[in-house]
């Protein structure tokens, strides 16, 4: 007798070019790609995980960060169990436009768990990401910093996603 194992769907959000595709790559693949093309409207992968007892399956949603998909997107959160809002730390525009981000998920998750995600920090190696924690905070939402690049913080990422979801079962 098999046991089932859970599907947990999780989105990956923010602008285009913060580096959600290759932090979902880096997690599912353990590589990393210098020059990426674009996502169109939204593309997954899924990854089986252990948190504490429970083995789970990640459906991972990677969302197209160009304003011209925001009408597909927007029926793709439906079914999600948290979210990661991502920004580029070397790009503060990135930053500013979470809160966008944040009220498009809510509008069709309302009680959408999140996790606030600062990419490229190999890039900027002395950070401060006061602002970033002020915003994490305001959205009640963990906070911490990723390379999809060099791979620090992304495993912690992705499990701190999984365990965000399995609260919500």
């Amino acid at each position: 007798m098999s046991v089932s194992v859970p599907l947990l769907k999780i989105v990956v959000a923010g602008d285009g070019n913060v580096g959600k595709t290759s932090l979902i790559r880096q997690y599912c693949e353990g590589r990393f790609e210098q020059s990426r093309v674009a996502t169109i409207g939204v593309d997954f992968q899924t990854k089986t995980v252990k948190i504490k007892e429970h083995t789970v399956k990640l459906s991972i949603w990677d969302m197209a960060g160009q304003i011209h998909f925001q009408s597909v997107r927007t029926g793709l959160y439906r079914g999600s169990r948290t979210a990661a809002l991502v920004y580029d730390v070397t790009n503060p525009d990135s930053l500013a436009n979470l809160q966008s981000w944040h009220e498009e998920i809510i509008a069709i998750v309302p009680n959408q768990r999140f996790l606030v995600v600062g990419n490229k920090i190999d890039l900027q190696p002395n950070y401060n990401p006061t602002k970033a924690k002020q915003f994490a905070n305001s959205i009640k939402a963990p906070y911490l910093t990723t390379s999809a690049n060099t791979g620090e913080g992304v495993q912690k990422m992705f499990l701190g996603m999984a365990y965000l979801a399995l609260k919500q079962i």
